[in-house]
């Protein structure tokens, strides 16, 4: 796939200025991708559906998608609606991405159910066939965690938007693989080491499902620094470290989009990625 770039700004309402800086410098330095995580229950993080309306709405051509969005806390036909609005107020500048859930005592207390590992991944697979029937792909849905009946689709988002989870075990990998558009782990996760494994259990279940695996977004959050002088250690050093070492990611780990959680100063960090990327395309 053609590569992508992106950023991870932070949704903490003490740094919306630096965050609305940044995405603003991505927009216009041409990168692809603002991915916001998605933590309800931290105080002093803004609705990342809220957040990302109002920074798209001072953008002209960067994608959105939460990074990943909390499935326990968010109804997922009230999230494909928000999604296809999004991607319609958007002229079709919005995506999917998708969590099963992972801090339980935070999501319970927040109203979410405690789901465990099963659960997760059954609520997860009910949840895109939900989404993709509010998005006119289907109708009715009666699983064990999610019910829609006699639905009205709409409104038509301008492209077809594609879902991708944030997923590690081998059951949501699997799932990955048989139903959704891509993958979207974290380095601090997922490190370089064990990402064939994982790619290799995704690309089982897409050939078992009929699908191309190649089909399959792989995206990967990443956090590092970029800096003048020499570097001193994976992702932490100048621009030609970065550029050899993501394209060694690419070539060697079959990464195609990377989106970058800058540290220190990020306005600065998201200018230097910019030309990382800009030398790598």
């Amino acid at each position: 796939m053609q590569l992508g770039f992106g950023i991870f700004p932070s949704p903490a309402v003490e740094d919306l200025e630096d965050t609305m800086t940044s995405v603003e410098v991505a927009d216009e330095a041409g990168l692809d991708l603002v991915g916001i995580q998605d933590h309800p229950y931290v105080d002093r993080f803004l609705d990342v559906m809220t957040l990302i309306t109002w920074l798209a709405a001072a953008t002209d051509t960067i994608t959105f998608l939460p990074d990943v969005a909390n499935l326990p806390l968010r109804p997922p036909a009230v999230l494909a609606k928000q999604a296809s609005s999004l991607d319609t107020l958007t002229g079709g500048r919005f995506e999917l991405g998708l969590g099963a859930g992972g801090n339980w005592d935070a999501i319970s207390a927040f109203g979410g159910e405690r789901r465990s590992p099963g659960e997760a991944v059954a609520a997860t697979r009910e949840a895109i066939t939900v989404m993709r029937s509010v998005w006119g792909e289907g109708i009715n849905v009666d699983g064990d965690h999610y019910h829609l009946r006699g639905v009205h689709p709409g409104p038509d988002a301008p492209h077809r938007i594609p879902i991708s989870i944030g997923a590690y075990g081998p059951k949501m990998l699997g799932l990955v693989g048989a139903h959704a558009d891509g993958w979207l782990p974290s380095l601090a996760f997922v490190p370089p080491d064990e990402l064939a494994a994982k790619h290799e259990i995704i690309d089982r279940a897409a050939e078992q499902a009929g699908r191309d695996p190649g089909d399959i977004r792989r995206m990967y959050n990443i956090g590092g620094t970029i800096t003048d002088g020499v570097g001193s250690g994976f992702l932490q050093g100048p621009e030609n470290q970065w550029v050899d070492q993501l394209s060694w990611l690419h070539a060697t780990h079959r990464i195609d989009t990377f989106i970058l959680w800058p540290r220190g100063d990020v306005v600065d960090q998201t200018h230097r990625f910019a030309a990382v990327a800009n030398r790598m395309r």
